[in-house]
């Protein structure tokens, strides 16, 4: 039996005079915000800012000192705290999934709790794992120590949506993760939200993230908000220095004209090579143990293309080779201009790219990387 929801939809989340102390600091002062339903709003800034004690005093795992908090009206201080956070996804860096627990177990802990039928729970986690390009039947029975960092992390997410909650709450969920899985993982997050057009609030401290997934974004110093509002209004139009410091965009081309795809890729990592041959069932486990979410097939020497996790996960036949489902790669000589590069990129949709040298791989070019290289 299902208990019923707090809310159905989320319509507003209003801060008023919030404020949080810890000792003589202030770790949130006098903070007005309203976040809209539907939207993604990103809260941003230095260390020690606010951004994340904000963030946990919507469900309440921090508790505010003065103001108030309420979603649809309702303060939150009137609501049981569990419940409040059970109506609500949480999505941390850590993830935090119980290691002595199997995937399945973990997704469904929540539904369990609420009392949903076996039947019902099982039906719940299957769909979830599907939705997170996970097939239940290879990772239902799985535990999380067997997984890859970024599997976990798309656990992680079908569980904060194992209630189908209006609003999800995410710490900087793709912060502890290496450049290319976490652009990887950026662009499937771009198509869930569309999918489960939902009201999301995210810490981050990657402004090129914020940019990207951003509706709009709500920048924090010393406790204090200094700016919200849409990337573009930040960008063209910010309220003081440390806004346009965050955002200014004109610094990250200052020099490019001068600059070499070699003077900013990362270097070339045998552990994202696979060979043609491989087949797609031996190719996840691979992956899986060296903690990539891309990989690079090669036939010898030669670069065949790129696979994602997400591709193989999608293979109907297992045994299918790598050799046969590799997508082309844009491709760079170290030589070229960065300008060059950061366009060819930006024309044909993609971000990632391997630098060639007489044939062989020498580099890796992403291309956030590479625009916060050059801030």
């Amino acid at each position: 039996m299902q208990s019923k929801r707090l809310f159905d939809r989320i319509d507003s989340i209003r801060f008023t005079g919030i404020t949080k102390r810890y000792g003589n600091s202030f770790a949130v002062k006098d903070l007005d915000l309203e976040i809209k339903g539907g939207e993604l709003l990103i809260l941003i800034g230095p260390s020690g800012s606010g951004k994340t004690t904000t963030l946990r005093m919507i469900n309440r795992m921090i508790e505010q000192d003065s103001g108030n908090v309420t979603i649809n009206g309702l303060d939150t201080k009137d609501v049981d705290p569990v419940r409040l956070r059970r109506n609500i996804g949480y999505v941390i860096q850590n993830i935090g999934l119980f290691p002595h627990m199997t995937i399945g177990e973990n997704i469904g802990l929540v539904p369990k709790l609420e009392g949903w039928e076996k039947k019902q729970q099982l039906e719940r986690i299957k769909t979830l794992l599907n939705f997170v390009s996970l097939p239940p039947e290879m990772f239902m029975d799985r535990y999380p120590g067997q997984l890859s960092g970024g599997q976990q992390q798309r656990v992680g997410l079908a569980r904060a949506m194992a209630m189908d909650p209006p609003l999800f709450l995410m710490d900087e969920p793709f912060g502890a993760l290496d450049p290319i899985l976490r652009k990887q993982l950026q662009k499937e997050f771009l198509k869930i939200k569309d999918e489960i057009n939902r009201t999301i609030v995210f810490v981050t401290h990657d402004i090129e993230e914020a940019l990207v997934l951003g509706d709009r974004i709500a920048i924090m110093n010393q406790a204090e908000l200094v700016q919200v509002g849409p990337p573009e209004e930040l960008i063209f139009n910010p309220a003081n220095d440390l806004v346009a410091d965050i955002v200014d965009t004109q610094r990250k081309f200052k020099h490019m004209d001068t600059l070499r795809v070699k003077d900013l890729m990362s270097p070339f990592e045998n552990k994202y090579v696979l060979e043609g041959n491989t087949e797609v069932c031996d190719a996840v486990d691979e992956m899986t143990k060296r903690e990539i979410e891309n990989a690079f097939v090669f036939e010898g020497e030669k670069l065949l293309g790129e696979v994602t996790m997400v591709d193989l996960m999608k293979c109907k036949s297992k045994s299918q080779k790598l050799i046969d489902i590799a997508r082309p790669i844009k491709t760079f000589q170290p030589k070229d201009s960065v300008a060059f590069a950061l366009s060819e990129l930006k024309n044909s949709g993609e971000y990632l790219a391997v630098v060639m040298n007489s044939g062989e791989p020498v580099g890796i070019l992403v291309s956030d990387e590479v625009l916060l290289k050059l801030i």
